[in-house]
């Protein structure tokens, strides 16, 4: 690893200088570093995407290049920008599971709509009775937050705060794995 350090940070620093030769040598480098790099961490699914993570590397660095700091590793700075871009690709191509709440759960004009409701009255038990009674009357019943919040003595960014984290409670509870 020494030796790729050593031969990665002289040419960055020679292309720094405007060796466009050096330049690019160092971004073929990069491709094969940075192609072994990327496909050991991304699982079989995404090995389709080595190449997109790459360029926006090798992109990254290019327009970076002027951040880098010779008295540290050029390594070090290159694992940071492609850590983050790995950690970007890995948000973007997720699958983050829902919950989906319909309008009339307890209007009881669908069948089932009566299970429903109970499922719907057990479902929020598990809450504090507060955000409970927050979250029934906003995402439920329809009020605005700011009736919601009068109604119980709070502010109406309180409210909001009580109704986001009781729907996060009830999520993390709730919605299991769903891919």
């Amino acid at each position: 690893m020494d030796s790729l350090e050593t031969q990665l940070r002289a040419l960055v620093l020679s292309s720094l200088d405007g060796d466009k030769p050096a330049y690019r040598q160092l971004l073929g480098e990069l491709t094969h570093y940075l192609r072994i790099y990327f496909s050991r961490r991304l699982a079989p699914t995404h090995a389709a995407h080595v190449e997109d993570l790459i360029q926006e590397t090798l992109l990254a660095v290019h327009t970076r290049r002027l951040t880098y700091d010779p008295d540290r590793p050029f390594t070090a700075w290159l694992h940071a920008i492609a850590h983050y871009k790995l950690v970007d690709h890995l948000r973007r191509h997720s699958i983050r599971a829902t919950v989906p709440l319909d309008d009339d759960f307890a209007d009881g004009s669908q069948p089932g709509s009566t299970m429903a409701a109970h499922d719907l009255d057990r479902v929020l038990a598990t809450l504090p009775e507060r955000t409970s009674t927050l979250i029934r009357k906003v995402k439920v019943e329809g009020s605005s937050v700011s009736e919601a919040a009068s109604a119980h003595g709070m502010t109406e960014g309180a409210a909001k705060i009580a109704i986001h984290r009781g729907l996060k409670a009830l999520m993390a509870r709730f919605a299991g794995d769903r891919r």
